[in-house]
């Protein structure tokens, strides 16, 4: 804990548009942690070169981020936003935990398994260490609660044990993280094959609504969004298509899945899927236009970004000064 405060830490990776999934079921909701938290939210650059990325549009996407996070209401006075790649600590505690961390723990991740195939061609050794990187990330700052979405479960699980590990050969050193899944939103699926989760990395763009889409590609998405030969507006089993269309539906409105079922009663599908667009075009509206101003706007990103690398730094070199002397490295006053 640092201050009064207990920590909570986050990340997202710039490595593509993100979309309603990641609003609705992360970002919306993590202003709700500034009043009672200290609130690190990251971008977590270094983890996105896992994949190979063409450096420029990373440049590019690490800013959008940042923006992002401001226009979906984070305020740069009650979080510390900043990018991973600032904070030198996050890879030199990844190294250190990466000897800590067993290599059967690591090759029992499924994100390993399915990055794998996806990347057949570039499969390195970071994307194997990733969990090592992110229990750093974590770790750092003496996080309490990690708000997650379901597929990141096992990799907090991971970090969880880690710091078991090293807490019982050092002594007390990392706080145990708690994982936090929101009930609004965790999961909001694809719209062309709802047993997927909706996925910013999806080749078919129809299947991907992101945020900053306009507000006629979300209508046009909504449109083609994959339903049943069934007429009936509820939630069952067999009917994932307009189950999940309810539930993005409800996660926008604030209303309960049986409000919504009894709104749309009746309701032919072509209706439906167009009110369900409407609505969710409106309600980022304000979000693409805070976006595009914060994004006019060069100067005040980077002293963001330095404001919130300072802050991070410091509490980073806090915990890895204890760190470094718990495992035996030297030190040099300078």
């Amino acid at each position: 804990m640092f201050g009064d405060k207990k920590v909570v830490f986050s990340g997202v990776q710039p490595s593509g548009n993100l979309t309603i999934g990641n609003y609705l079921g992360a970002i919306r909701n993590f202003g709700a942690f500034s009043e009672q938290y200290h609130c690190y939210y990251c971008v977590v650059d270094m983890h996105a070169i896992t994949v190979r990325q063409n450096p420029a549009e990373l440049r590019r996407r690490t800013y959008e981020t940042l923006a992002l996070y401001i226009a979906c209401g984070l305020d740069p006075q009650k979080n510390t936003l900043f990018v991973q790649s600032h904070v030198p600590q996050h890879a030199e505690l990844g190294w250190i935990l990466d000897c800590y961390t067993m290599f059967g723990e690591l090759s029992r991740m499924t994100q390993f398994k399915d990055k794998s195939a996806k990347n057949a061609d570039n499969i390195n050794a970071g994307l194997f260490t990733y969990p090592s990187l992110m229990a750093a990330d974590i770790l750092l700052y003496q996080t309490e609660l990690v708000p997650v979405g379901v597929d990141q479960k096992q990799h907090l699980e991971l970090a969880r044990d880690i710091a078991n590990r090293f807490n019982q050969i050092y002594g007390e050193t990392f706080v145990v993280p708690d994982g936090y899944i929101s009930k609004d939103g965790a999961k909001i699926m694809s719209l062309q094959d709802p047993i997927k989760k909706m996925s910013k990395s999806d080749p078919n763009e129809n299947a991907v609504v992101r945020i900053l889409d306009s507000k006629d590609d979300i209508i046009r998405k909504f449109k083609r969004a994959v339903t049943d030969s069934d007429n009936k507006i509820v939630r069952a089993e067999g009917k994932e298509g307009i189950t999940n269309l309810l539930n993005i539906y409800t996660c926008f409105t604030n209303k309960t899945p049986e409000e919504a079922e009894r709104e749309f009663a009746g309701m032919g599908y072509g209706d439906f899927k167009l009110a369900v667009g409407e609505t969710c075009a409106d309600a980022l509206a304000s979000v693409r236009e805070e976006f595009a101003k914060l994004m006019a706007d060069k100067a005040y990103l980077e002293s963001v970004m330095a404001q919130g690398a300072q802050d991070a730094y410091k509490n980073a070199r806090r915990t890895m000064s204890k760190v470094r002397r718990k495992v035996g490295f030297t030190e040099l006053k300078f």
